[in-house]
């Protein structure tokens, strides 16, 4: 809303409008906090698959080697 859309509006439509658009950034606030948990439980997962198939590919190696 521009500054001068104030000029024009009741107190009580101000009110009204700033209390919707805060409620509308708190839920958006509460839906990106929660994507942001989503991604870093994934990111966990992915985190230990990959540490899984390091080790096992550092594991591998040398009894490749050694059976062949």
């Amino acid at each position: 809303m521009p500054a001068t859309d104030s000029e024009f509006m009741s107190q009580e439509d101000l009110l009204k409008d700033f209390t919707d658009r805060f409620n509308a950034f708190r839920e958006e606030n509460g839906q990106l906090a929660n994507k942001v948990r989503e991604n870093e439980q994934q990111m966990l997962k992915l985190q230990g698959a990959m540490e899984t198939l390091n080790y096992l590919k550092q594991n591998e190696s040398p009894q490749e080697e050694t059976t062949e």
